[in-house]
């Protein structure tokens, strides 16, 4: 547990006002591709038909679709804010495993998949942010500085 107060530490410190903006753009990204997910959730599924590694059932899949796009919008929505967003960053990461590893990697590693790309760089936005945190333009930072308030 010292060494995860560490690294939250050390990127509340080393915080660039930059991120923030990043970390905005990542989360409409994400919030993005939930009402993307929502709204065609027919070629979502085919697409996981046809890479069924962990042989999921048909109703497994349509489960699947949902708690993923429901963590994209909701997770999306509270990085953009800033509120939460470690654990918001921490419900992405294994979903954005998965979308690399077992979903987008197997349409082939080549320029023309931008979906592989994307993914792997969303990822590693994800990555980052578990470490630096949200930031000074964010709810979590307005809520530290609230007159007569403490807040951990």
């Amino acid at each position: 547990m010292n060494v995860i107060r560490k690294i939250e530490h050390w990127g509340d410190v080393h915080h660039a006002k930059w991120l923030d903006y990043l970390r905005i753009l990542l989360g409409l990204i994400i919030f993005g591709k939930g009402v993307s997910f929502i709204s065609d959730t027919t070629t979502l599924q085919n697409l996981i038909t046809e890479n069924n590694v962990f042989g999921f059932s048909g109703m497994m899949i349509s489960m699947a679709i949902h708690v993923v796009a429901f963590a994209h919008l909701v997770g999306g929505i509270l990085i953009t804010l800033g509120l939460v967003t470690r654990f918001a960053v921490v419900i992405q990461i294994p979903i954005l495993i998965s979308a690399v590893f077992f979903v987008n990697l197997t349409q082939g590693f080549s320029m023309l998949n931008s979906e592989l790309w994307l993914s792997v760089i969303v990822l590693f936005l994800l990555i980052l942010f578990w470490v630096v945190g949200s930031g000074p333009l964010s709810v979590d930072e307005s809520f530290k500085h609230k007159p007569g308030k403490r807040y951990a």
